[in-house]
């Protein structure tokens, strides 16, 4: 069994709880009644009421109505992140890459396109991006940027937005190659 950190302070009727990556939530109430708000932690808030001294609670998660998740699109078929393993990380982030391949850059798609003919390279040669664009654009400059930038994920919720960025510089990269006239 690992170690766990935890620690919280209180500011008037606030209770700010801490865990070793930091804030993980944000508590209203005290004894008998409380509502937890997640800031770092995955799942929705919570409401705990319980007879003090008992030992018997009683405690409800708030799911929203939606639940988070990749838009719909190239990323509708991303698996989900929330209930893996650290030991499956390696084989989430295969999986990742396996369906970006396919969606995005699938034979005859406008990502083909623009790796088989270096069109993001010319982008970025252009000079007139701007600074956020151009490192955007840079994460899929070719096959092996892309891999290698997904693969350097350090847990699950980080590759999941390492894949949506690689779906946003797809998009955006093919929206300025096609504003240039360089897709068919």
């Amino acid at each position: 069994m690992g170690f766990r950190f935890r620690r919280s302070s209180r500011l008037g009727p606030l209770r700010f709880n801490f865990a070793k990556g930091g804030l993980s939530s944000i508590s209203v109430g005290g004894r008998g009644a409380s509502f937890n708000i997640p800031v770092s932690r995955s799942g929705g808030p919570r409401t705990t009421v319980g007879l003090p001294g008992t030992g018997l609670s009683w405690s409800v998660e708030h799911t929203p109505d939606r639940p988070t998740a990749l838009p719909a699109g190239p990323a509708a078929g991303l698996p989900n992140s929330r209930r893996l393993r650290p030991g499956q990380l390696d084989a989430f982030k295969q999986s990742l890459l396996g369906v970006l391949r396919q969606e995005l850059f699938s034979p005859g798609s406008t990502g083909e396109q623009l790796w088989e003919h270096g069109l993001v390279s010319r982008l970025l040669a252009d000079g007139s991006l701007g600074a956020r664009t151009a490192g955007l654009l840079a994460l899929i400059e070719t096959p092996e940027t892309m891999d290698g930038y997904l693969l350097r994920a350090q847990g699950q919720d980080d590759a999941k937005r390492r894949a949506q960025r690689c779906i946003a510089a797809v998009q955006e990269a093919s929206s300025l190659a096609a504003g240039r006239g360089w897709l068919s």
